[in-house]
């Protein structure tokens, strides 16, 4: 069994089958509190939730926390379309199955964040509540990105990304630099980038990471970015770093309007990364939010 980090309180971990994936799960918490399922970004994994997990424990949830397909322990399809957004959505549902939970709040952050949006405007009556850490609502990037030139240029790399091997070969070369250079000084440890080079060093794990950037751009070319009603039905809450190099702090706002029950906390000064380099407010927010 893979070793897992001391986080403070009890690690464990199982796999769940998935339609045609295995993922990797780490739970934390107890057995019978309410569910919460907390889904990482690029390029992480269940590590990237390693300051949210033991004080969620602590309050009695259920933690899971996957690696999502692609990445880490989890599997890697070779196929580009098996990283499609609706599958990748799939996947969270049959989280819930095996959790034995038919609603289930729902975090997510980065990629992990379009995810759970997917999820809360597909299938509401699976999400009893939603929190977005610095990701759009996928209807108000589709409406903002064309006429904002900035945003284009800020998202220079999904273009990157749909070359042929030369993203994976930098990812494993370079990945650690673009965390520390899009990041505040200090934010992630040594041990932190360690932990994520042997991630992206497991086999297919590169590829299958880089490919939700080409599944996008192929769902994208096909029209079908947002194929549903955009309105976000679930309560919700959007924790925002105003300093993302990669996103502009306007679409935090244009996110909300799509949120009936929502709330937007903008975190001033703090990069993309929000959950490592700000924990203490995060994770305030994080608790009271879940409780209510």
């Amino acid at each position: 069994m893979h070793e897992l980090p001391d986080l403070g309180v009890p690690l464990r971990s199982r796999f769940v089958d998935t339609a045609g994936a295995r993922l990797h799960v780490v739970e934390a918490g107890p057995a019978d509190g309410p569910l919460v399922v907390l889904l990482h970004g690029f390029p992480e994994f269940w590590y990237g939730w390693h300051h949210q997990i033991a004080p969620l424990a602590r309050a009695g949830w259920r933690v899971w926390a996957p690696d999502q397909r692609g990445y880490n322990l989890s599997t890697a399809p070779p196929d580009v379309a098996a990283y499609d957004v609706d599958r990748l959505a799939d996947d969270v549902v049959a989280l819930l199955d095996a959790a034995g939970a038919e609603r289930a709040r729902v975090v997510g952050h980065d990629w992990g964040a379009l995810v759970a949006w997917w999820l809360a405007l597909r299938e509401p009556e699976r999400v009893e509540r939603l929190a977005i850490l610095n990701v759009p609502h996928p209807e108000a990037f589709t409406r903002f990105a064309p006429r904002a030139p900035s945003q284009l240029l800020r998202s220079w790399y999904v273009g990157f990304f749909q070359l042929p091997a030369l993203p994976e070969r930098a990812l494993r070369r370079f990945g650690t630099r673009a965390l520390m250079m899009t990041s505040a000084p200090g934010t992630f440890s040594d041990a932190d980038l360690a932990h994520y080079r042997a991630a992206w060093r497991r086999p297919g794990a590169a590829h299958g990471m880089i490919s939700w950037y080409r599944a996008l751009v192929r769902r994208a070319g096909r029209r079908q970015l947002t194929p549903f009603n955009p309105t976000v039905r679930p309560p919700t809450l959007i924790l925002w770093g105003t300093a993302d190099v990669a996103l502009d702090a306007r679409l935090a706002e244009r996110s909300l309007a799509y949120c009936p029950q929502g709330r937007l906390v903008t975190l001033p000064g703090v990069s993309h990364w929000v959950q490592h380099e700000a924990p203490e407010a995060v994770n305030r927010e994080l608790l009271a939010f879940l409780a209510e």
